[in-house]
């Protein structure tokens, strides 16, 4: 049965479905993996054990009654550690809301309750979501599944670690500028991030509410679409007789190509080729305007932040990683006249990056120009730590700027993804052609 920790969460709907896995059996096969992992602690902030059993039980009966609730009925994943839980700490990986207790889920997990699924825990992540890296020193560093010594990616680090080592069939995270997709890359996950405003943020702690969205990290594009479904969308996407065959791709070489490592670079070249091969055709343009909406992003993101964590933050400073302080107090100065102009001008900016890329099927990239940094060097040199979460964070904060939606794929090389961007609101158009360009990708023909 431990084969079942490394099946995609589809697959162990299927075998529910058909009888073959029990879900009560399913549960206790992951909460045995979790409770003697050596990484436990590291990935996982709270376990519900008591949750979890009484949830799969009843999916049990469900699944002998045949009244299952859907494909995932039973299927067990984790949650980050911003997403309320009735009655379990829910603290947003910051001893600010240290001891916080919800006394209700947040709506996306009630949805995904009604749906059938098992909360097997919350997740580590960044503190207060506010980093690309995933490094925690106030709580903890989950690992990379790749390199030891490397961070996992953030801010949904926990949740990617989580997937990646068999302890979940998914995650659910959230991305405000990459903290689905960079932690999916580093860890050969698929990860979505949705259009703002799709999935519902109800009960769920906010860093910067104009970009937060909530989004699943898992084992194939099938996945995606399933729980995209279960946590709020009005239908899920059906991906039979998607085709790259004959669509079109936009490289954009504006920012997403500069300085980008070799490993990902090349990564990202072959997986082009692939997708060529399989029928896209993909042609590379330019968008001036994107170098105006990356002016504006520091004041957009840290204002909004610091709006919403002041008086936490300045009550007890002292309380927090320096590095994610000073990116929050960032905000500070930030004057009401230009925030408003700066979105003025970011709406006006995402309105000409439609119009330019709406001949095009979706617009790819690497999801990430670097490779996960070293753990240890982040926390010694707080020049490194800024270099790095910045140029993580850098491709993916495109989609939150433009406000699109996007899916990260893995590629053949460890902890390398290829990123596609879809328009607003184009979620069922895009993961019918990632799950075309899935196929390419795992091709060895």
């Amino acid at each position: 049965m431990d084969e079942w920790r490394w099946m995609t969460a589809a697959d162990l709907g299927r075998g529910i479905g058909a009888g073959t896995i029990d879900p009560v059996a399913l549960t206790e096969v992951y909460l045995d993996a979790i409770d003697v992992h050596e990484h436990r602690d590291r990935i996982y902030a709270r376990i519900t054990h008591t949750r979890a059993r009484a949830e799969a039980a009843a999916a049990a009966d469900r699944a002998k009654t045949g009244f299952r609730r859907g494909p995932l009925d039973g299927v067990p994943v984790s949650w980050k550690d911003l997403f309320d839980t009735a009655g379990i700490g829910t603290e947003a990986g910051t001893a600010l809301i240290a001891g916080r207790v919800p006394d209700r889920d947040a709506l996306v997990l009630e949805n995904a309750t009604a749906a059938g699924l098992v909360c097997l825990g919350k997740t580590h992540m960044s503190e207060i979501a506010f980093s690309g890296l995933g490094l925690n020193p106030i709580t903890a560093t989950p690992p990379c599944v790749n390199d030891a010594d490397a961070v996992p990616g953030g801010s949904s680090s926990g949740a990617a670690a989580s997937v990646a080592f068999g302890l979940a069939a998914a995650g659910i995270g959230s991305d405000t500028g990459g903290s689905v997709r960079i932690p999916s890359a580093w860890n050969d996950l698929v990860g979505l991030k949705t259009t703002h405003g799709l999935l519902p943020l109800d009960r769920v702690v906010p860093l910067c509410l104009t970009f937060d969205t909530v989004g699943p990290l898992c084992r194939s594009v099938e996945d995606a679409s399933l729980l995209l479904g279960v946590l709020g969308a009005e239908k899920v996407t059906d991906l039979t007789g998607g085709s790259l065959d004959g669509a079109r791709l936009m490289i954009l070489d504006t920012i997403a190509l500069d300085d980008v490592r070799l490993a990902p670079r090349a990564s990202f070249d072959a997986a082009v080729t692939r997708l060529q091969a399989a029928g896209a055709q993909v042609e590379t343009h330019s968008f001036a305007r994107l170098h105006d909406a990356f002016a504006h992003a520091g004041n957009l993101y840290a204002a909004d932040s610091y709006g919403w964590w002041r008086d936490k933050v300045e009550a007890a400073p002292e309380k927090m990683f320096p590095q994610i302080l000073e990116r929050v107090r960032g905000g500070k100065s930030v004057s009401a006249a230009d925030y408003v102009a700066g979105w003025h001008q970011l709406h006006d900016i995402r309105k000409a990056y439609a119009d330019a890329t709406a001949g095009f099927d979706a617009v790819i990239m690497p999801t990430a120009p670097i490779m996960p940094p070293d753990a240890a060097r982040l926390l010694a040199d707080e020049a490194y730590y800024k270099t790095e979460n910045l140029l993580a964070l850098r491709n993916t904060r495109i989609g939150n700027l433009m406000g699109t939606c996007a899916v990260t794929l893995p590629t053949d090389m460890p902890s390398c993804g290829i990123m596609f961007n879809g328009p607003a609101g184009g979620e069922r158009g895009l993961l019918r052609l990632c799950a075309a360009a899935e196929t390419a990708l795992q091709s060895r023909g």
